[in-house]
């Protein structure tokens, strides 16, 4: 089932318990313009609300690019001064905190480039695989574009200040296995079984009970936030659901009669 996103250069579909998101900009390798911000901001609405929806996976489109970095031509019209950039990161700042809070699981598949803006796109994801011929990197010091705060931390959160230090002083490209080594992908493989591989993970998670999956992901949250703001009280909530949950009578009924559990998510 297709979702409508209001741009062709984004698309979203449902397939059984996943929900899947295509950077679809193929002729400038997924690079991700402003219309593109705002149709992911309705498929991950689309895609949160549904309770059928246990796993959100993002990919590019063809085989060239994940996505190769913000669409550059755009930034005359969309982010030619300090004004114009303040509003832009306004808007994508705040879709890009509702994919890293969206409390399912995400899933970034990964092939060909993945820069600048596209690597952090996969850093809001909680799983990144990548198939052989990836190439990672950030072109800042490039082009002249400053990272904030909150960019730079998830990607020192990941892989350490040693190797943010490195992707952002040297601008280089990475290739996949530089980025297994560095941790800032799960897993590595041959391109014609990275299909296969996140197929089966979509049907591992999405098996597993949803309350659980989201109480990690709200600890995980709150643990990459400073102490100041770390909700401690939210963690101790969405445990104590599961543990109230249908889920975990079901759970604790399917271990006991030795077959596979259903969770229904309440």
């Amino acid at each position: 089932m297709n979702i409508a996103t209001n741009t062709e250069k984004l698309l979203a579909h449902k397939d059984g318990a996943a929900g899947w998101i295509t950077f679809n900009n193929p002729a400038k390798r997924n690079a991700m313009s402003y219309d593109m911000w705002l149709g992911l901001d309705i498929a991950l609405d689309a895609f949160i609300a549904d309770p059928a929806i246990r796993v959100i996976v993002l990919k590019g489109a063809g085989d060239k690019a994940f996505v190769s970095g913000a669409d550059i031509s755009e930034f005359k019209e969309k982010r030619a001064n300090p004004q114009m950039v303040a509003e832009f990161n306004k808007v994508s700042g705040a879709i890009a905190n509702k994919l890293l809070e969206c409390t399912k699981p995400t899933i970034a598949m990964i092939r060909g480039f993945c820069m600048g803006g596209g690597l952090g796109t996969a850093l809001l994801c909680d799983l990144r695989i990548c198939a052989d011929d990836s190439r990672f990197g950030v072109p800042a010091g490039k082009l002249g574009v400053g990272y904030k705060y909150h960019a730079l931390k998830r990607l020192n959160d990941i892989v350490g200040p040693a190797n943010t230090a490195e992707i952002f002083y040297t601008a280089r490209q990475f290739d996949a296995q530089e980025a297994k080594d560095m941790g800032l992908v799960n897993r590595v493989l041959p391109v014609d079984k990275l299909e296969a591989y996140v197929a089966n993970y979509i049907n591992t998670i999405g098996g597993n009970a949803p309350l659980t999956l989201k109480a990690v992901k709200v600890c995980l949250g709150e643990i990459a936030k400073d102490d100041h703001v770390r909700d401690i009280a939210l963690c101790d909530r969405v445990v104590d659901e599961c543990f109230g949950s249908e889920d975990y009578t079901e759970g604790r009924t399917a271990f006991m009669e030795k077959r596979k559990p259903v969770f229904k998510g309440r």
